[in-house]
């Protein structure tokens, strides 16, 4: 089984289409073809079903896609861990994030490690940390920052805490500020909640339904930004981190009693080494946060959990 027909695969597997994967290989399509039935006479099973002109995976596909998925980003990984070994002059980290972690602390992590190693490329994918656990799994990404617990226990991942942080309630209604909400005061108040996937609107649903009510929604299934524009233009408040209402003057946040804390974690692979870019990006974070909690310069509700 060689890489070039696990990538043949994977190109087929994603298009559906052999010529679009030809060309997307920048090969000719029967010398596709011809790798792909190789690789089906190897491993003694068809790949794809071929019928009227539609391609789909049969079952040892659905099987190898993943496993294919993985060792073609094992093997990226491997040749810049030995491109990396002239030092750091080159390289390039797969950061996965949550929405509000881009939008906060993170923009200003990226901005000294691109100063400190101007040569290494930066990735920076945006999700849910349900979809970033994913993500690591498959290879794809080499760090990932994401929302402790996991919804699952994944064995295959190491995750190290660097923050804890506040849920607020955020309105656009500053005169008259309450100086704390209970989460009993959210019943019945018009909601803008982020879409599906985000473990803040979980975290909010919990604390509801513990309190005996079903929040009520005014706007459903915006991300971050989206839901932050939602609440300035009046539509309702949200339960958002609290890092993120940050450089947000139209916006109030008012803190939650009992308190709803969130841990933020930095995450990879067990079975991988990180590379050594992605070392180095781990080592500037944890000294930016650490820096940052010493000097009193972390946003309002949020709580290095790094040594200082």
């Amino acid at each position: 089984m060689q890489l070039q027909q696990l990538a043949y695969f994977l190109a087929v597997a994603e298009t559906r289409h052999f010529t679009q994967a030809a060309e997307r290989m920048r090969v000719a399509q029967p010398s596709l073809s011809k790798q792909i039935k190789s690789l089906e006479t190897e491993l003694g099973a068809p790949l794809f079903s071929r019928a009227r002109g539609n391609v789909t995976l049969t079952a040892a596909g659905e099987a190898l896609l993943p496993l294919a998925r993985r060792m073609l980003a094992d093997a990226d990984t491997a040749r810049r861990e030995v491109a990396e070994l002239a030092g750091l002059r080159r390289g390039r980290v797969r950061l996965g994030a949550t929405p509000s972690l881009c939008a906060g602390l993170l923009a200003d992590a990226l901005a000294r490690f691109h100063r400190d190693y101007p040569g290494v490329e930066l990735k920076v994918e945006e999700g849910g940390s349900r979809d970033l656990v994913r993500d690591l799994a498959r290879g794809q990404l080499d760090l990932a920052l994401i929302i402790l617990p996991l919804q699952s226990s994944d064995p295959s991942l190491v995750t190290r805490e660097i923050l804890s942080e506040n849920l607020v309630v955020a309105s656009a209604s500053a005169p008259g500020r309450r100086s704390y909400m209970r989460i009993e005061d959210l019943r019945g108040r018009p909601m803008v909640m982020f879409r599906r996937g985000y473990d803040v609107r979980e975290a909010t649903l919990a604390a509801c339904r513990q309190a005996g009510f079903e929040p009520r929604f005014s706007v459903e299934g915006g991300e971050m930004d989206a839901v932050l524009r939602f609440v300035e233009a009046g539509l309702g408040i949200a339960v958002v981190p609290s890092m993120v209402l940050e450089n947000r003057p139209a916006l109030t946040g008012t803190p939650l009693l009992p308190g709803l804390r969130r841990t933020v974690a930095l995450a990879h692979r067990k079975d991988v080494e990180p590379t050594r870019a992605a070392q180095a990006f781990r080592g500037t974070l944890l000294s930016f946060l650490g820096e940052a909690a010493r000097e009193g310069t972390l946003p309002q509700g949020i709580e290095a959990l790094v040594d200082e």
